[in-house]
């Protein structure tokens, strides 16, 4: 939440020193081009790309898992200092003894990959084609701490509606980057990378791919991407779906509703206030120091597990006494590990640091005039549906009772049903 290579190689980036068990090569260029693979991409410089974490990184992890030492236990039971000691030990020594990264490495690698350079950076995607030749194209964005892990359940419904019980006129053409920065949208280039940066980098990509028109889905960070992607490419962008969506309120907006909210309202604001009070040290961490805990993350594997296994508990279903009873333990640690074998809990904390230092952040945004769709859920979400019509124009509000901020792991079905509602509209 955000409010404010070839197959055996993991491209470190030029001069860059490769994580352990990763050889160094760096990234493709411009020059580098592609004009029709396979599977149906197109455009210059897209090169396929498969993930394959050399052996010598997964005995590497498993070691530095063995051997982690300790913090004591600190007083106060619950999750209310931070991820309880029992707990992460014993998430920890499943990961090291009884998780199977291959099997997860095997079912991303079901998926057609590239990668394709544009302005400078490296930029990684999955790119599922329909068997529908009326498909509509469709880009999923990903949020912090999440990554393309988070749409595994949902690219075959998606893609392929015939084979899922669905409309086949509900088909689309999937594009799911890696958010510059993340997984294998690494190593970060550049400063600059704010969410309207990134946004014009990803209708470039639409557009590299030969996609005239298409949609946009996005959640967490994806649901600040999205927009601005209506705003830069209203020309293009049939319609916008978002969803984790935050809108932070001002003071005025936040005494009115104290005045004139409903009861679910004056919910959300309550929920929000809990997480300003509460809940955001990872947002004052990463949106002032990013490097600096980064050390720690990219050296220890239970500091990044730890560092994210607290969210899947905070942000999912209240209902869920465990993260893993809202998002199945080994999804959680497919994506922990996509963290740790990039090494990028600095480069994707970037995003913060960018958002809090942009000098655009405190202005009042163009309206996306694009046609958006709002899914929320409402044991967990605090947007209010007048605070993101200021911005956006809304034509469709849907909320969920059972899941949380990740609704493509918790909750995929209703995505699923959302997203092809919201769209059947708009084709």
């Amino acid at each position: 939440m955000n409010p404010t290579a070839g197959p055996d190689t993991l491209p470190a980036g030029r001069g860059q020193r490769p994580l352990p068990g990763f050889p160094s090569a760096p990234p493709p260029t411009a020059d580098d081009v592609t004009t029709r693979p396979a599977d149906g991409s197109a455009g210059v410089g897209v090169l396929p790309f498969r993930i394959a974490v050399p052996e010598a990184a997964i005995a590497d992890l498993k070691e530095r898992l063995a051997h982690t030492r300790w913090p004591d236990d600190s007083p106060g039971a619950g999750w209310s200092r931070g991820v309880p000691l029992d707990y992460l030990k014993e998430l920890a020594a499943y990961w090291q003894t009884q998780y199977d990264w291959r099997v997860h490495e095997a079912r991303l690698n079901e998926h057609p990959q590239f990668t394709t350079t544009i302005e400078d950076q490296t930029v990684h995607f999955l790119h599922v084609r329909s068997p529908e030749p009326n498909a509509t194209p469709l880009m999923l964005i990903h949020g912090w701490p999440g990554s393309v892990v988070e749409f595994m359940d949902v690219i075959g419904p998606l893609s392929n509606p015939r084979a899922h019980g669905g409309d086949p006129a509900d088909a689309f053409h999937l594009v799911i980057p890696s958010i510059p920065g993340f997984g294998y949208s690494r190593p970060l280039r550049a400063a600059g990378w704010t969410y309207r940066h990134i946004g014009q980098a990803f209708t470039e990509l639409m557009s590299r791919l030969g996609y005239e028109r298409y949609g946009v889905q996005g959640g967490d960070a994806g649901a600040f991407i999205a927009p601005e992607m209506g705003r830069i490419d209203p020309a293009h962008l049939v319609g916008v779906h978002v969803n984790a969506m935050v809108q932070i309120p001002s003071m005025v907006q936040i005494l009115t509703s104290l005045v004139i909210s409903s009861k679910s309202e004056r919910a959300r604001l309550a929920r929000y206030k809990h997480w300003r009070d509460e809940m955001r040290g990872y947002l004052e961490i990463q949106s002032t120091r990013p490097k600096t805990p980064a050390y720690g993350l990219t050296d220890s594997p239970v500091g990044q597990l730890a560092w994210i296994v607290e969210k899947f508990k905070e942000w999912t279903d209240p209902a869920a006494a465990l993260p893993e009873d809202a998002v199945g333990r080994d999804h959680i640690l497919t994506n922990v590990s996509l963290y740790w074998f990039t090494g990028t809990a600095g480069s994707s904390a970037n995003v913060y640091y960018e958002t809090l230092h942009d000098p655009e952040v405190k202005k009042r945004k163009a309206r996306n005039m694009v046609p958006t769709g709002v899914a929320l859920s409402s044991t967990q979400d605090v947007t209010i549906r007048r605070w993101a019509e200021r911005e956006n124009n809304v034509v469709r509000w849907t909320e969920f009772a059972h899941g949380g901020h990740f609704a493509a792991l918790e909750a995929p079905e209703f995505l699923i049903n959302d997203v092809r509602g919201f769209f059947r509209d708009l084709r």
